[in-house]
């Protein structure tokens, strides 16, 4: 299963609405051409409420964030989620920033959906961030939920990732360096 997430953290909330209602129409409809790709869904950035409002797939969290179960409870009490093979119940996906192996377990004790551990490598915008390394992010995803590994990926170093464990991979410019359907041709491949 492929994820985007809407991270627009500077966006007011209303704009950040619409472009999200936006999103979730585009991706809901690349999903009915029937391209035989894995379906996508779309996840926004620490805004269970513009989630909600917009019906997507689910909310990506900061770690000092509101917990899974909280948002679960919102989704509960006011989801309109939408019902899909891939989501049958309409329950939420919950996405969790981790930097280290107890956040991730935290997360799962939570009842995150899965883990984003950063950054595993240096990252040329932020050299100050310590990378973790291939070794912590194999630690990381024995915590008994899927990991994507993010910080640093590329073409090159995705392989060494999936090796160490982790379910997938994430990231930022990755995607915008390069022709998106083509890095994911090759990272599927």
């Amino acid at each position: 299963m492929d994820f985007i997430q809407l991270r627009e953290k500077d966006l007011p909330a209303r704009e950040l609405e619409s472009l999200a209602g936006k999103a979730v129409r585009v991706v809901r409809e690349a999903g009915r051409l029937g391209t035989g790709q894995p379906a996508t869904r779309l996840l926004i950035n620490s805004r269970t409420d513009v989630a909600l409002s917009v019906q997507a797939d689910g909310v990506h969290l900061r770690g000092d964030d509101v917990s899974p179960p909280e948002v679960r409870q919102m989704w509960k009490k006011y989801g309109r989620g939408v019902l899909t093979h891939e989501n049958p119940t309409r329950e939420p996906l919950v996405a969790v920033s981790c930097h280290t192996q107890a956040e991730v377990v935290q997360a799962a004790a939570n009842g995150a959906t899965f883990a984003v551990f950063a950054p595993v490598f240096e990252k040329k915008d932020f050299p100050a961030a310590r990378p973790a390394g291939l070794a912590m992010l194999q630690q990381a995803c024995q915590a008994g939920i899927p990991v994507l590994a993010l910080g640093g990926i590329t073409l090159s170093n995705a392989r060494p990732c999936l090796g160490a464990g982790a379910s997938g991979i994430a990231g930022i410019r990755l995607f915008q360096e390069n022709d998106i359907a083509e890095v994911a041709r090759i990272l599927r491949g």
